[in-house]
């Protein structure tokens, strides 16, 4: 029941008996308040309930080892990053750009990356587009280390900000775009991960694999040898 009042709050966005629910949310406590991820287990104290995305979850106790905003602004870091590489594997099955079969042939996914560094190993100058995503995601590193620094030595910057929203989409946030990019990522993470132990047993990038469900002796591929025979 409450959170059909809290749905209906953020609908309408008026009234005095919702300014709580928007606080609440605004303040991303909503969604993990009360909850114990683990049964007969409580969280860490040091895993802030206030968090947004907290539902309570630190087993291995990383928050008692690890300073939370770290561990945020790495958690963060790895799902915009996994957003990115679930949503490339899944577009290696849709289209494949013009030049791409030259150099890589239908290698996808790993073997793409195995394709590349064996192409520049052999002198091949296109395959370098591996060295250059190596060199210009190393660059974004070093350029974004001073914030996190800044951050960690108590400046006001939450993990994760960059100042970086081309579209408005968090300029009228009341939390709802932080707890999205938060669920969102750690799908996301998870998903990658999927899709690629999929590819390494079937040599399939995500769409065949699933749309050859459940023929899954359909997947030879030249780069795979006897793995899919």
């Amino acid at each position: 029941r409450q959170e059909r009042r809290r749905r209906q709050c953020m609908r309408r966005r008026e009234g005095a008996r919702c300014a709580a629910w928007r606080r609440r949310w605004g303040e991303g406590k909503v969604q993990g308040r009360g909850v114990q991820a683990i049964p007969f287990s409580a969280p860490p104290s040091t895993l802030p309930a206030d968090m947004v995305g907290y539902v309570g979850f630190d087993p291995l106790g990383f928050s008692t080892l690890v300073d939370i905003r770290l561990l945020r602004e790495s958690e963060l870091k790895h799902g915009r990053a996994a957003m990115l590489a679930a949503a490339g594997a899944i577009a290696q099955d849709l289209f494949t750009f013009p030049g791409v079969e030259k150099v890589v042939g239908k290698a996808k996914m790993t073997g793409a990356h195995d394709a590349l560094i064996a192409g520049a190993h052999a002198g091949n100058k296109q395959s370098f587009a591996m060295h250059q995503i190596i060199f210009w995601v190393g660059l974004i590193e070093i350029i974004t280390l001073p914030a996190i620094f800044e951050m960690l030595n108590g400046s006001p910057r939450k993990p994760g900000d960059f100042s970086f929203d081309p579209l408005g989409l968090n300029k009228k946030s009341d939390g709802r775009m932080e707890l999205a990019e938060i669920k969102n990522g750690r799908l996301a993470m998870i998903g990658i991960g999927g899709m690629i132990h999929h590819y390494l047993l079937t040599g399939k990038g995500p769409i065949q694999f699933l749309t050859g469900i459940p023929n899954y002796k359909s997947c030879i591929e030249p780069h795979l040898g006897a793995l899919c025979k």
